[in-house]
């Protein structure tokens, strides 16, 4: 037996037993390591390369860096201020949309201007879930610090700007009694939406502001463990199908992968009759859906694995392929095996796609639109905006803004653009984190910010 100080915290251990397999080794050492990295407050390796070198077709991918104890970097949550808010690009301008809102995550606007915000968090965890377990004590205590662990507010907020000023004097309570909702679609007179374990749909008459009705049931979603919760949503552009991505149950297979049936996939949705079937797979949690404008191709924002260092593994921007198979867990942008997950499977290596433009080590990209409007410049105008939630995996910490992807016929082309930062402050606090994004009638860029509470509205400046 043998043990080790941390700043005042003795901790004690016995030594692993040789016979014991690398799955249940895992399982001792990880909350063993995050236990040690709460301790230390921040840890693990350092970023050897700029963030900048981890964006773009072919992003510079290191050695892995492996350790017993992950990096571990958590911006702590310091909400904005009186007048402080997000900064936007020189010839752009914010204000608040809407404030006060309960974590609200996704937005999705109606066909008649009303914006709709997910106010949402993860689900609870049931006991068989390892609620009282160390791992998940500790998870918590991170979550809580990055401003994660709360309870879901579990509704959908209804936003109207009547008068058009930019700022929604309307606000009502559009559905309620939902579970950890996230995304959202509307096809004809049915509005549809994924909680964390099945798809619903309720009616919808243009115009509404509050639903009575209760859910249709379409189809369950994969739920379970829940490492990855959220279901973001997508209508077909002709309304036969929906898609909805589903993320992975673990970070590398660490809970096996008979966790994973039907999850770090695309699922394809019949909404007729609630069939479905895995569109593209190997996804480790793909979040932000939606059609780029020029083709028609489905594209995906994708969050890859975390712990193999501060600068891997990047996360990216693809667009999707049906039947296609994108890595996960075997292998990461493209062929480049991940040794931690046995048994391999070669053959299914050599298959993966590899994706078409990174987005950064550990940004926690999660929000996906495609800028087809004309208000803003025109150097935003047909790419894709994304909102980057924020690293804990890194050191320094990366993420935190909203950018701008270039798209020239349908392809992405050129370094990001920078819409929106100044989510952490000078102290490295979290004043707010971005994730979903969308556009209003107007052409206006909406952002969901959870940690500010906030929908950021933003404009050109005037007399640009």
């Amino acid at each position: 037996m043998s043990s080790l100080g941390i700043i005042g915290v003795r901790l004690t251990f016995t030594e692993f037993p040789r016979t014991m397999s690398a799955p249940s080794l895992q399982a001792v050492r990880w909350p063993l390591a995050l236990l040690i990295a709460t301790a230390l407050g921040g840890c693990g390796d350092t970023a050897k390369l700029p963030i900048e070198r981890g964006f773009g077709p072919d992003p510079e991918l290191p050695k892995p860096v492996k350790r017993l104890v992950p990096t571990v970097k958590i911006a702590p949550v310091k909400p904005w201020t009186g007048i402080a808010k997000p900064v936007p690009a020189d010839d752009l301008q914010v204000n608040a949309f809407a404030r006060e809102l309960d974590h609200p995550r996704w937005i999705y606007v109606l066909p008649n201007g009303d914006v709709l915000v997910a106010e949402t968090a993860a689900p609870p965890k049931s006991a068989d879930q390892g609620l009282g377990g160390l791992r998940e004590r500790i998870v918590r205590t991170m979550m809580k610090k990055a401003g994660s662990a709360l309870s879901s507010a579990n509704r959908i907020t209804l936003l109207r700007d009547a008068d058009g000023d930019g700022v929604a004097e309307i606000r009502t309570q559009f559905l309620s009694g939902l579970f950890s909702p996230f995304g959202m679609a509307l096809i004809g007179d049915r509005f549809y939406v994924a909680n964390a374990d099945a798809l619903v749909s309720f009616p919808y008459a243009s115009g509404d502001t509050h639903i009575t009705a209760s859910p249709s049931f379409v189809t369950n979603l994969p739920g379970g463990i829940n490492h990855h919760w959220t279901k973001s949503l997508l209508a077909s552009p002709d309304g036969r199908r929906l898609y909805v991505g589903v993320g992975s149950n673990s970070n590398a297979a660490e809970n096996g992968l008979e966790a994973e049936l039907h999850r770090a996939a695309i699922l394809e949705i019949d909404p007729a009759d609630g069939s479905s079937r895995v569109y593209a797979s190997g996804l480790r949690n793909p979040v932000g859906l939606a059609w780029e404008p020029l083709r028609q191709a489905l594209w995906a924002v994708v969050n890859e694995r975390d712990e193999l260092g501060s600068d891997l593994v990047p996360d990216y921007l693809t667009s999707v392929r049906q039947g296609a198979f994108y890595g996960w867990p075997y292998s990461y942008y493209g062929q480049h095996v991940d040794t931690r997950v046995a048994p391999q499977n070669p053959e299914l290596v050599a298959k993966a796609v590899k994706p078409d433009y990174a987005l950064g080590a550990h940004t926690a990209s999660l929000g996906l639109t495609f800028y087809a409007g004309t208000l803003l410049p025109s150097r935003y105008r047909g790419g894709a905006i994304v909102g980057q939630h924020g690293s804990w995996n890194r050191n320094p910490p990366s993420g935190y803004k909203v950018v701008y992807v270039p798209f020239v016929e349908g392809r992405p082309q050129g370094e990001p653009v920078t819409v929106l930062d100044g989510f952490l402050d000078a102290e490295g606090n979290a004043q707010g984190r971005p994730v979903g994004v969308a556009t209003d009638h107007a052409g206006a860029l909406l952002v969901a910010d959870d940690v500010g509470n906030t929908i950021w509205r933003v404009t050109p400046k005037p007399g640009r």
